[in-house]
């Protein structure tokens, strides 16, 4: 406990919030692990869209007639 007490009185008002990345990027590991989840989240999703965007004009569209592929 007394080791605690030494880290609250060293540190201050910045006692308990999180660290930034690198001092000079105002970021906190917190938020970057947000932005990787989000990034990967969304390449999958840019990635299915994109099999059934071809999906649809390979296979679906000539069978309605819509694109002439040969």
């Amino acid at each position: 406990m007394g080791e605690a007490k030494r880290r609250k009185e060293k540190l201050g008002e910045d006692y308990g919030k999180q660290e930034n990345i690198l001092p000079w990027v105002p970021i906190t590991k917190d938020q970057s692990e947000k932005f990787v989840k989000w990034t990967t989240q969304g390449a999958w999703i840019g990635i299915f869209a994109m099999i059934a965007l071809w999906v649809t004009v390979r296979f679906i569209g000539p069978g309605f007639g819509w694109w002439d592929v040969t």
